[in-house]
């Protein structure tokens, strides 16, 4: 990813705290010269100083039998929206558009067994829905065995990190207060969580 030196986030920390608020990814692996790509809820986790993500296929996703073999690329993205030239100072002045995105790569590896795949799956109620693993902990073992056998588990350990937050920091204190009032008016919550992370500079 190209980022210019106004755009990067302060350190690791802040991208991960990103990553886990944006946890809706699309996970990108090439398979025989042609690029795939899912999308996918993630459990990020830190371990051991390893930086790893966790989620899972469904089973007949053809994806499934590159991730081992090949790098992968994680896009967190979200929130974005278009920027006006109307809030500039300059009338010589074209539009943006803001955004905040991190890429992860790093190679999967699948987890083959029901009880890593019960694990993670038992991550993912506890990040996105804790009030479900009651729920989920009385369901039949059968149930959920069979369940088990249509996913594909894996977890990535990343080994590059690089995020980018265009949120017009190149732009004067006061055309940046143009932008958040404009985007807080919005209909849009993208837009209004965007302005949220612009007053935050």
């Amino acid at each position: 990813m190209y980022v210019p030196q106004s755009f990067q986030f302060r350190d690791n920390k802040e991208m991960i705290d990103f990553m886990k608020q944006y946890s809706f990814a699309t996970i990108i692996t090439t398979g025989d010269n042609i690029p795939l790509a899912t999308h996918l809820p993630f459990f990020i986790h830190e371990e051991a100083g390893k930086l790893v993500l966790r989620a899972h296929f469904a089973a007949v996703n053809p994806q499934t039998k590159y991730i081992e073999a090949n790098t992968s690329l994680v896009i967190f993205s979200e929130p974005h929206a278009y920027i006006s030239p109307t809030h500039y100072d300059k009338r010589e002045s074209v539009p943006t558009w803001d955004y905040m995105s991190v890429h992860a790569y790093g190679k999967a590896r699948v987890l083959e067994d029901d009880a890593s795949k019960a694990r993670i799956l038992e991550q993912m109620i506890t990040f996105y829905e804790p009030d479900y693993l009651a729920q989920w902990q009385e369901l039949s073992e059968k149930y959920k065995t069979g369940m088990m056998r249509g996913i594909v588990a894996f977890e990535l350990e990343v080994t590059d990190l690089q995020g980018q937050k265009k949120l017009s920091q190149n732009k004067t204190g006061a055309e940046r207060e143009r932008i958040v009032r404009q985007l807080e008016k919005s209909g849009n919550t993208v837009e209004r969580d965007l302005a949220n992370h612009i007053k935050a500079l």
